[in-house]
């Protein structure tokens, strides 16, 4: 039989995990998703951005850093291992995904999604170092980061839900508001690496290509785009409360005003301090925990029914249509 040679089929026959088992599996990939980036934003930070002077290898003829590299070698290596961390997790969630009963394959299918953004995220990564750090491809390693991000945050949303249709939980004006709340993060994200690209933090002590734009106009310009974000998500907190829309999403804009607060502190402190590392680090941390936030208020808004129940083995099932048993006088 086809199906027997499938090893992702075996393991369906023989394992069934419980749903928030998937759930947690789901959660983890948002975890390393985020691990990742920050990880990768300490490479650059610590000036470690060609510790390993070539892709796949670490240096000519070595996979692994030599003692001659240094610490710097050491940091962006180990940023490379954690890519196969971030595969396992991956790996963990499609399979308890593809074993959990009944099929969801728009499940599994959000997990092959992030396994592949995170193959095409390792040759990028490879890219940036053959290309010396191109600002123009740091940024877009940076960004494929955020898409990975975008599909585990659905993927840790679509594991505590159902299949059904998505119904609106409030008014069209209401959910057009929110898609145009996480346009402008979007937006805002991609001007931030701009201002990464033409920053001092180049990510090697060496003379580094900068992206040749004004780094305060571009800086102020984000600045900008934080409080238009700020604006939308006060408007969505009122518009929510207005319209008597369910706690759930009133509750995580609630939880998006504190990651926005937090991260216009933090942006505050590393423009007046000179951008020392740590704080641009945490800079880095705040911007997706800003972005996940951004996303639930928007999934929030929409639901998709209650998690089909698993279907009982056949022998514990109860007959209701067997014929009933001739008896004898």
């Amino acid at each position: 039989m086809p199906n027997s040679l499938n090893p992702l089929e075996q393991i369906a026959r023989r394992w069934q995990p419980s749903a928030a088992f998937v759930r947690r599996a789901a959660l983890a990939t948002v975890v390393m998703a985020v691990v990742i980036v920050v990880t990768g934003g300490a490479v650059r930070l610590t000036q470690s951005g060609l510790g390993c002077s070539t892709w796949p290898q670490c240096t000519p003829g070595s996979l692994t850093p030599t003692h001659e590299m240094g610490i710097n070698g050491i940091i962006e290596f180990g940023n490379r291992l954690l890519t196969y961390v971030l595969c396992a997790v991956v790996g963990l969630f499609i399979i308890a995904a593809r074993a959990r009963h009944p099929r969801r394959r728009s499940l599994t299918r959000l997990g092959w999604a992030q396994f592949w953004i995170v193959m095409g995220n390792a040759v990028v990564g490879g890219i940036t170092v053959l290309t010396g750090l191109n600002p123009y491809i740091v940024s877009s390693h940076f960004l494929l980061s955020t898409g990975l991000l975008t599909v585990a945050v659905i993927s840790w949303r679509r594991a505590s839900e159902g299949d059904d249709e998505p119904r609106d939980l409030v008014a069209r004006p209401v959910r057009q508001l929110s898609w145009l709340l996480v346009l402008s993060t979007a937006a805002l994200t991609v001007i931030g690496t701009v201002v990464t690209g033409a920053g001092p933090h180049a990510g090697d002590a060496r003379k580094v290509h900068r992206i040749p734009v004004d780094w305060q106009e571009i800086t102020q310009l984000h600045v900008d785009f934080v409080y238009i974000v700020v604006g939308l998500s006060v408007a969505l907190w009122f518009t929510l409360r207005a319209v008597k829309a369910p706690a759930a999403p009133r509750r995580m804009v609630l939880e998006l005003f504190g990651c926005l607060a937090l991260q216009g502190v933090i942006g505050y402190v590393q423009y007046f301090t000179g951008l020392p590392e740590l704080v641009v680090g945490l800079h880095m941390l705040g911007s997706t925990l800003v972005w996940i936030c951004v996303l639930r208020v928007f999934l929030s808004l929409r639901e998709r029914g209650p998690l089909a129940a698993v279907p009982a083995p056949a022998g514990d099932r109860e007959p209701t249509d067997a014929p009933k048993a001739a008896t004898t006088v």
